[in-house]
């Protein structure tokens, strides 16, 4: 069956996080008529003025309610992923039996194309950590699917404002007056821009070539984890001494780390950084994006060049 671009009506889930954010801006911008479900409508009131996108309070999880969330619609995106489990909510629920409920029900509803994003290193039997076990199942569901001529992204870690990576970093730099203890320091990764996966999943939308494919996205610089962390420092003009953690100390770090709340640092989190996460192949070339780096990208919104830091300069100049 063909599918036309023009006034698309595309589904989004996990469309109120951070990425999600940055894809239905692009989404609307192209005319296409989007549909984001949240637990809260305060979650996504961010997103009620673009005048093509409906917020809707659901829960996902329940089948029946996913199925009523795709009818009618010609594509689904599936963003949703959790970095660490909770007592609620684990690995297995979130990236694999909630795939598997997308699947069927976007099979029912008649749905005619899946984007999928899952990440760099997702491997369902050899990846050292559950998080990248569990996304590797839901890549082979989802590559399984051809009914839905499902696209696969694989991204690096992603940053931009709002993020989770460089945001917490700089927090945690400065509770801790510029220091911080670092697990697997010489990791590698090629930290991608949050505008640059959105563009990359609305150019593969509109190129049916994408179909049954698999982008891998990263950025134009590979960094060490310590390399990320002293950008985000010197980005945010903050000073940066990074305490290397030896692999056995690291452990009991993650394991004290992870009884906290929101779990700043896991055992998962340390198995996942014992593989690098760097691109074998250009997916953003392929797609026809030219990936700006960080160095060129933090600073405008952690730094001294960031609108925010522009008023309070401002603020203070007219105070004296």
């Amino acid at each position: 069956m063909k599918l036309t671009t023009s006034r698309l009506r595309i589904c989004v889930l996990g469309g109120t996080g951070f990425l999600g954010t940055e894809l239905i801006s692009h989404l609307a911008a192209a005319g296409h008529w989007v549909r984001v479900p949240t637990r809260r409508l305060t979650h996504g009131s961010h997103l009620r003025v673009l005048p093509t996108v409906e917020v809707i309070a659901a829960n996902i999880h329940d089948r029946r309610v996913l199925g009523e969330l795709l009818s009618g619609m010609d594509v689904a995106v599936n963003l949703v992923g959790i970095l660490n489990e909770t007592h609620r909510v684990s690995f297995e629920s979130v990236h694999v039996q909630l795939t598997a409920k997308l699947l069927e029900e976007a099979r029912i509803a008649r749905v005619r194309r899946l984007l999928h994003v899952s990440a760099l290193g997702a491997d369902a039997h050899n990846a050292p950590s559950r998080y990248l076990r569990t996304k590797g199942r839901a890549e082979q569901l989802v590559k399984e699917a051809d009914f839905l001529a499902p696209t696969l992204f694989r991204p690096s870690v992603i940053f931009g404002p709002g993020d989770t990576l460089t945001n917490r970093f700089q927090g945690l730099l400065r509770l801790a007056g510029g220091f911080i203890p670092l697990a697997r320091a010489t990791t590698r990764f090629a930290p991608i821009w949050v505008e640059d996966v959105a563009a990359a999943l609305v150019n593969a939308l509109h190129d049916r070539a994408s179909s049954g494919r698999t982008y891998e996205l990263c950025g134009p610089e590979i960094v060490t984890l310590e390399q990320l962390v002293r950008v985000t420092a010197a980005s945010a003009g903050q000073a940066c001494h990074v305490i290397r953690v030896p692999n056995f100390l690291a452990r009991l770090q993650a394991l004290v780390m992870g009884l906290l709340p929101g779990k700043p640092f896991s055992l998962d989190n340390f198995r996942s950084l014992s593989v690098d996460s760097v691109c074998r192949e250009d997916g953003c070339a392929a797609l026809g994006i030219r990936p700006r780096g960080m160095s060129a990208i933090v600073p405008t919104y952690l730094g001294g060049e960031s609108l925010q830091a522009r008023l309070n300069r401002y603020r203070a100049t007219v105070a004296r």
